[in-house]
């Protein structure tokens, strides 16, 4: 094969092609959604599940989309039509790369509006506002902090322009360019999250529910994983904690989107696949379980309910930050931790439909970028309008499934558990199934004889699509 090289430029180096796309991996999920969802879910038990989901099927099926991106060099719709064209298949695989590009689009419209609402508890922690709650009763200082919420999202011009700066701080990195502007980025933003992130455990280190918050996360409970409804009068087997670790695995890499396929398009034929995808795993698992043992202690340490998923983080945790020594500062240090990750993760969800645009010849990179940053934040008015002047609005109320979803609802819905795990199945489908091996082998630079070879062969031939289809089928309900 003729040596194809991206006309948008490639990493420099290992560690920027890693340090970027574990920021696309690293974003809001791991912050809030992974520590709660473990304590519910058997605590250290759900862990290991997590940790198998991640080696067995999310990191090969990371594998399979960076060997893509990596083979094509182009944007995702047009490396699937180089592919297609190359392994002489149906033109109908060409919509891995058109579902990746249409679901960041999505994903990213409303993806913006909860970062803005991140950035804009930042001055409401550092001013202050919370600390008063320490001197009210549990049931006010709940509904104070409750109601700075209900404030926000109920004001669409507070969250427009929100949205709109956290768009514009998106927008600024990808016009720059792949080594200007993402590369550059997320070698100074990552280390920052890592380092704010490792202040904040320190901090949860000092409260003396430390190691409450340990036991909440570690505590191994098989009979919680799979029994989860015990009643006195029954308990029946379920493999529910399983499937949502899966779930979680496969969602908190960045699969199916795009994103991973447009990064790997960027990495050069010298660098090893291999090393930089198993890094990209284990710094997106140990993020995860950082922020728990942040997280949980200084709920605990405060006497609140650790279960609340996006409420932990807005209602929750203010609270929390509200009554501890030097919560203002470390309260804002948290959400200036959220911010990073939301907007490593934005700058990947916008990156493939610009990169897209410019392989076209009729947009610079800069247009190109202004053009659909904003088409994205404009369709992320129905997110924002979601929340307050269409609150009402739900247009599947006919079906009891979807009687109180919203349209921000039903987009979530719709790309989370149908168009992501969908596109996720297609691709290893495509890479392991449609593609010679020998293509495959030479991405991976290894012998076929080799044992490491058979056994990732074996996990991305038919543990990767096994897994990514069961999460498919439990996200539209067909099996639970």
């Amino acid at each position: 094969m003729a040596k194809r090289i991206s006309i948008h430029g490639e990493w420099t180096s290992h560690w920027g092609f890693i340090v970027a796309a574990t920021g696309s991996a690293v974003g809001l999920g791991n912050i809030w959604k992974f520590p709660y969802i473990t304590g519910q879910n058997g605590g250290g038990a759900f862990v290991l599940a997590y940790i198998l989901s991640v080696l067995l099927v999310a990191a090969p099926a990371l594998i399979a989309e960076v060997i893509l991106g990596r083979r094509g060099k182009q944007s995702p719709i047009h490396t699937m039509q180089t592919l297609v064209r190359e392994q002489q298949q149906s033109r109908l695989w060409v919509g891995i790369g058109w579902m990746g590009i249409l679901v960041g689009f999505l994903i990213l419209s409303y993806y913006s509006v909860i970062g803005g609402w991140a950035l804009a508890y930042i001055p409401r922690l550092v001013s202050g506002l919370f600390s008063t709650v320490g001197s009210l009763p549990k049931e006010q200082a709940t509904l104070f902090v409750q109601g700075t919420f209900t404030h926000l999202i109920e004001d669409p011009e507070r969250l427009l322009l929100w949205h709109t700066l956290f768009m514009l701080m998106t927008m600024t990195v990808v016009a720059r360019g792949v080594q200007a502007g993402l590369e550059q980025a997320t070698r100074f933003l990552m280390p920052l999250l890592f380092v704010v992130l490792l202040v904040l455990v320190g901090y949860a280190m000092s409260t003396d529910k430390f190691m409450q918050g340990v036991h909440f996360m570690f505590n191994a409970d098989f009979h919680k994983l799979f029994y989860p409804n015990c009643t006195p009068a029954s308990c029946e087997f379920s493999g529910r904690g399983v499937l949502i670790a899966l779930g979680h695995a496969f969602f908190t890499l960045s699969l199916g989107m795009g994103a991973m396929m447009v990064y790997g398009a960027y990495l050069p034929k010298h660098f090893s696949l291999l090393k930089a995808t198993g890094m990209i795993a284990l710094a997106d698992v140990m993020v995860a379980i950082l922020a728990g043992l942040a997280i949980f202690p200084i709920v605990f340490s405060n006497g609140l309910e650790p279960n609340q998923g996006p409420g932990l983080v807005f209602n929750t945790l203010p609270l929390a930050f509200g009554k501890m020594p030097f919560g203002s500062f470390f309260g804002g240090l948290f959400f200036v931790l959220l911010v990073l990750a939301a907007w490593t993760s934005s700058i990947s969800l916008l990156e493939p439909t610009v990169a897209w645009m410019v392989e076209t010849k009729k947009f610079t990179r800069v247009s190109a970028t202004a053009w659909a940053g904003f088409f994205i934040w404009l369709f992320g008015l129905v997110t924002i309008f979601s929340f307050n002047i269409w609150s009402e609005v739900k247009p599947l109320s006919m079906f009891s499934s979807f009687a109180n979803k919203t349209l921000f609802d039903l987009l979530d819905f719709i790309t989370s558990n149908i168009m992501l795990p969908l596109g996720g199945f297609c691709i290893v489908i495509f890479a392991m199934w449609r593609m010679r091996s020998a293509d495959i082998l030479e991405e991976l630079e290894l012998p076929e004889a080799s044992t490491r070879y058979k056994i990732l062969r074996f996990l991305m031939r038919y543990v990767a699509p096994f897994g990514v289809l069961m999460i498919f089928l439990n996200a539209i309900g067909v099996i639970a």
